[in-house]
């Protein structure tokens, strides 16, 4: 192959590969850019809600005037809510309608303990591994529930209770290691389960256990499951849609303005995440073009030289290798680079994010990595393909 590159190298130009090189690195900083951009400020609008609800929803529920018994939506009213064109899904939430006691402790020490309430909305709204999102059994046989905890409780509890108690404080990771014995009272049965918080919502104001779950758990110790939903969740298809106030003022409704406009930040971090985005993939197209003509123009150049190969007996793959090399170098080389390019711009605004936002967690590289090595892999293997092909084309014209 040696002796087939130095035959070929020689109108090779320089300048139309740093034109693809530059134009191409450009692109690939670009898209990865905006990737990593997006996920890192995800967390910030989001409150880190790892292991919550997912995707852009609002909280509706209706006002409650003095002393009011009944507060739920009938059918009628989800059907027309259903009906609104900004909502894409609507999901009921479901109270438990029996008495939870909870106990927490850590090794078996002093636990502390309260009464209870949990609620449960339908599993296609929670973003958590379906394998934690579901009842277990320990090891002695007992069933395990997994729970989502808000945020703000811990924060209650850690600010306000514990400081006024004189009692400690404690984190989110030590909640989760902590044991949650839970006791289940109702309809004249009682029973004693263990509970797993798998995560903490910045969202949602509620204490959330599995749907199917609760269910099960109102039929058994409520007498029956309660048709009766106080409070609906929507998936909308744009948290900025206008029309979302204007309908909730219109039926008097309620809705939580903050989770609505972190709906709003978030629409609008895609929108402009993929603009941007966008904008790359469009100049990685156009180097791209530059790089395939640079090559076609290369071997159109060599076209004699490569008839004379392949009629003494080169096979088209061996004389596409030098070609197909090369453009694998370069796409390799710009991979290369604009990783380590992301690498320090990102660290770049990162102390700008973590001086204004200091509790703001650090997120990994992953997803940015990944893309890139997905699209010079699709790249890679177009430039293959396309060299291998223009060469195939001069065989078979001289047979």
């Amino acid at each position: 192959m040696t002796l087939v590159w130095k035959l070929l190298r020689r109108h090779v130009s320089v300048a139309q590969l740093l034109g693809f090189f530059f134009a191409n690195l450009l692109g690939m900083l670009i898209v990865l850019l905006s990737v990593q951009f997006y996920f890192d400020l995800k967390p910030l609008i989001l409150g880190d809600d790892n292991g919550a609800i997912k995707g852009d929803f609002v909280i509706v529920s209706k006002q409650v005037g003095g002393i009011s018994s009944d507060n739920s939506f009938d059918d009628e009213e989800v059907a027309e809510v259903r009906s609104q064109r900004f909502v894409k899904s609507v999901g009921m939430f479901t109270a438990s309608r029996f008495k939870v006691y909870g106990m927490m402790g850590i090794g078996g020490g002093p636990s502390m303990g309260t009464q209870m309430f949990f609620e449960s909305v339908p599993d296609k709204f929670v973003d958590v591994n379906s394998t934690q999102w579901k009842v277990t059994e320990s090891g002695d046989g007992v069933p395990v529930v997994p729970i989502i905890l808000p945020r703000n409780y811990l924060s209650l509890y850690n600010f306000g209770f514990a400081q006024s108690q004189s009692l400690p404080q404690i984190s989110e990771g030590t909640v989760s290691m902590m044991d949650i014995t839970l006791r289940f009272r109702g309809n004249g049965l009682e029973e004693y389960m263990r509970g797993k918080v798998v995560g903490f919502s910045s969202r949602i104001n509620t204490i959330l256990v599995p749907d199917d779950f609760l269910r099960q758990c109102n039929m058994r110790f409520a007498s029956g499951e309660d048709t009766r939903h106080s409070r609906l969740i929507l998936e909308v298809s744009n948290p900025a849609d206008d029309a979302i106030p204007l309908f909730m003022q219109e039926k008097g409704y309620e809705i939580d303005e903050g989770k609505l406009d972190a709906g709003k930040m978030m629409y609008f971090l895609r929108l402009v995440s993929g603009i941007v985005m966008a904008v790359g993939i469009l100049i990685s197209a156009l180097s791209l073009y530059i790089l395939m003509l640079s090559i076609f123009l290369l071997v159109q150049k060599n076209t004699q030289k490569l008839r004379n190969l392949l009629l003494i007996g080169y096979s088209p793959v061996r004389v596409s290798l030098p070609y197909q090399l090369l453009a694998i170098g370069v796409n390799v080389l710009v991979l290369c680079l604009a990783l380590a390019l992301l690498f320090f711009l990102r660290e770049a605004y990162m102390e700008y994010v973590w001086q204004l936002f200091p509790t703001i967690q650090d997120t990994v590289m992953w997803p940015s990595l990944v893309l890139g090595v997905a699209l010079s892999l699709i790249v890679c293997l177009f430039n293959a393909v396309a060299i291998h092909r223009k060469v195939m084309n001069i065989w078979n014209r001289e047979d």
